[in-house]
C-alpha cells in the first residue's frame, strides 16, 4: 500500500483489524433476507451526505445514517425519515451492528479539520470495508477525489487512492465516485464573503474546476447504484465548464453588484508555508491541508468529458445544473431578501 512519507496510510495493527472481523462474523449470521432498498449512508450530516440521504428518501430507499455522538444533532436527518445508529469511524467495534440489515454503503465520509484523516480516512474506512466483506454487502459507493492517483504527495489524495486499491482487491462490487469540486463550497468560499464584505482568498494561478451541484451528484450517484454495469469501476464526475479562481469571483461580484476584496496567495507562499508547518508535530494536519491547496493552485484542470457517464446512467446532460445558473439562483434569491429587510451596504444581515 502506497505511502506519503511518514504520513502516508498505515494498515490499522493486525489485532485492530482481526477485532473487527471477529465482531463483523459475530454479527453477520441470520438467515433474515436483506431488503434491497436498504441503504447505509456514511457522512450523512456532510454537504454531500445530506443530499445523497434527501435524494435516496426522495426514490423510496430506506436509509440509514451513521452519526457520532456530538454536539450537534442530525435531527434533520429523521425529520427526513432516515433512521440513525451512532458509531464512529474510529472505533472498528461500533461499525458491525450498523450494517445489519443493509445491502449498500454509500460511504460521504471524511475527516473534519479536526479530525486525522490516518484515523477516518483510512483506518476507519478499511474496518469498514471489512466489515461490509464480512456481512456481505452488496455494493459499495465510495467518493473519491479527481486526480488522486496521481498527487501522492497529497495524504488525503494518497489515502483515497490507497482505499480504491483495497477495493479493487476486495470481493465486493464496488463504484469509485471520483469528484471535481461542488457549487456549495463556491458559495462558502466565495458568494458569502462577498455578501459580508469580508476578504476573499485566492491564488495567482490558472487552476480549473469543474464545479457540480451536490444534488446532482447525489442523483448520478443512486443511478449508480441501480446500474450493474458500474460495478468494481470508477467513474468521475465533472460539472458542464470548468473555471478559475479569478472568473468564480467576477461571477459573484458581477451578480451581487459588490466588489470583492480578493487577498492573493501566491503558490510558493503556500508551499513555503507547508514546509515550515510539517516540522511541527502540532501543525502536521495543517500542513496535509496545505498540500492539498497547493494541488488546487497548480494550474491543473479539474474536469473531464462526461458523455460516456451520462450515457452509462441514463442521464440528460441538460439536466445537469451549470454553475451560472446555480449562482443566479442564489444570488436572486438573496438580493430579493436583502430588498425585503431593506439591506443597503451593510450585507451582513442577508441570512435573515
Amino acid at each position: 500500500m502506497p505511502g506519503v512519507g511518514s504520513r502516508g496510510p498505515q494498515l490499522a495493527p493486525a489485532s485492530r483489524a482481526r477485532r473487527c472481523r471477529l465482531h463483523c462474523t459475530a454479527n453477520a449470521g441470520g438467515g433474515t433476507p436483506v431488503a434491497k432498498n436498504s441503504i447505509l449512508v456514511v457522512g450523512g450530516t456532510g454537504t454531500l451526505g445530506r443530499q445523497v440521504v434527501r435524494k435516496a428518501l426522495d426514490e423510496g430507499y430506506e436509509v440509514r445514517c451513521i452519526v457520532k455522538p456530538r454536539m450537534n444533532p442530525a435531527d434533520f436527518l429523521r425529520d427526513w425519515g432516515a433512521t440513525t445508529v451512532q458509531a464512529d469511524l474510529t472505533d472498528p467495534t461500533s461499525l458491525p451492528a450498523t450494517l445489519v440489515g443493509i445491502s449498500a454503503i454509500i460511504d460521504c465520509a471524511t475527516a473534519r479539520p479536526e479530525e486525522s484523516t490516518q484515523k477516518v480516512d483510512w483506518e476507519g474506512k478499511v474496518a469498514l470495508i471489512q466489515c461490509a466483506q464480512a456481512m456481505g454487502i452488496k455494493r459499495y459507493m465510495f467518493m473519491s477525489i479527481f486526480n488522486c492517483d496521481k498527487h501522492p504527495e497529497v495524504p488525503l489524495m494518497n489515502i483515497k487512492a490507497a482505499t480504491e486499491q483495497y477495493l479493487a482487491a476486495t470481493a465486493l462490487d464496488y463504484t469509485v465516485l471520483r469528484l471535481c469540486g461542488f457549487h456549495q463550497a463556491v458559495i462558502g468560499n466565495y458568494a458569502v464573503p462577498i455578501l459580508e464584505d469580508r476578504k476573499v482568498w485566492g491564488t495567482n494561478d490558472d487552476s480549473r474546476t469543474a464545479y457540480m451541484d451536490t444534488q446532482d451528484i447525489a442523483r448520478l450517484t443512486l443511478a449508480a447504484l441501480r446500474n450493474d454495469a458500474c460495478n468494481r469501476r470508477t467513474l468521475t464526475l465533472a460539472g458542464p465548464a470548468a473555471y478559475t479562481t479569478k472568473e468564480v469571483i467576477e461571477k459573484c461580484e458581477n451578480l451581487s453588484d459588490s466588489r470583492a476584496q480578493v487577498s492573493t496567495v501566491p503558490t510558493w507562499l503556500l508551499k513555503g508555508t507547508r514546509g515550515l508547518l510539517r516540522g511541527a508535530d502540532w501543525a502536521k494536519d495543517a500542513a496535509d491541508r496545505l498540500a492539498f491547496a497547493e494541488v488546487l493552485a497548480g494550474n491543473e484542470a479539474w474536469t473531464a468529458p462526461m458523455e460516456e457517464t451520462y450515457a452509462l446512467l441514463g442521464v440528460d446532460p441538460a439536466s445537469i445544473t451549470s454553475l451560472d445558473d446555480y449562482l443566479q439562483e442564489y444570488f436572486t434569491r438573496i438580493m430579493k431578501k436583502l430588498k425585503q429587510v431593506g439591506a443597503t451596504a451593510d450585507r451582513t444581515n442577508f441570512y435573515v
